[in-house]
């Protein structure tokens, strides 16, 4: 299948597929003989592995070490869980800096009069 029908198939836009290829993320096929690439369910089966781990959040580093790994069918799961496993404390980490952030910035909005007067304690934390 064309690059179109490769994009549309994993659920990417042709010019992240065309990105990933640049990148060295995912292998682009060689071209035929009328200039065109010509992609495999393998390596739609990569795009959309690449396009789901993206979604929960992993860095493009992480999609290229979990990608090796999903390739390698020797591998140890041990590996693959360790990458989830820091993915996973880095998201709770920002979970806590958001709510910390969140009852910071509802005390201030909270504490604000919201009236016509020149004096606001969000103003004064910002600067």
């Amino acid at each position: 299948m064309n690059i179109g029908s490769a994009a549309r198939a994993a659920g990417l836009p042709v010019k992240t597929v065309r990105y990933y290829a640049d990148i060295g993320l995912v292998e682009a096929p060689d071209r035929t003989q009328t200039g065109y690439r010509r992609y495999d369910e393998a390596a739609v089966r990569k795009l959309a592995f690449v396009r789901r781990a993206r979604d929960f959040g992993f860095s493009i580093e992480e999609c290229r070490e979990l990608l090796s790994l999903y390739e390698d069918k020797s591998r140890s799961s041990a590996d693959v869980r360790a990458i989830a496993a820091a993915h996973l404390e880095e998201i709770e980490e920002k979970q806590r800096q958001l709510a910390a952030l969140r009852d910071e910035l509802a005390l201030l909005v909270t504490a604000c009069r919201g009236d016509d007067r020149p004096d606001c304690p969000i103003l004064d934390r910002l600067a």
